[in-house]
């Protein structure tokens, strides 16, 4: 009667499971899984903080361009905008906590054509993001005389 008892008790009992071989893959490939979706996390992080250092410095650039349109020029009475180049360093205009990021905009007026008077005014915005190397957003447009 016994050995009625112990065949019961085996088949009774499932034999499954998974191998030492088998836990070791399926650990290997979620790690896999996670390391991606991390790198992923981090890549976009920083490519939106990129993006609101950029979209910040052609701001910076597009208010260079809007203080050489705002002076008046008239050729035949008052001229306040001669060609020139100029330099104007400021802070990127983010919330950070931390040090500054500072822009420096480099704007240029140029004389397109004398008759019909033509001026070109371009401004470039030179920035520096993360140890990663400089970044120039440029905007250019023309202007003529007063009206």
């Amino acid at each position: 009667m016994s050995v009625m008892l112990q065949r019961t008790v085996r088949a009774a009992r499932p034999l499954s499971g998974f191998t030492l071989a088998e836990v070791v893959m399926a650990m290997a490939i979620l790690s896999i899984v996670i390391e991606g979706v991390i790198y992923g996390y981090l890549h976009s992080s920083w490519r939106a903080e990129w993006n609101g250092y950029s979209l910040a410095a052609q701001s910076l650039a597009s208010q260079g361009v809007e203080q050489a349109r705002a002076a008046q020029w008239d050729p035949l009475v008052t001229d306040e905008l001669p060609p020139t180049n100029y330099v104007q360093v400021e802070t990127l205009d983010l919330p950070q906590a931390g040090q500054p990021i500072y822009a420096t905009n480099y704007i240029r007026i140029s004389t397109v054509s004398v008759n019909p008077p033509l001026r070109q005014i371009q401004a470039s915005c030179v920035w520096r993001f993360a140890n990663r190397g400089l970044f120039t957003n440029t905007i250019t447009t023309l202007r003529a005389r007063d009206q």
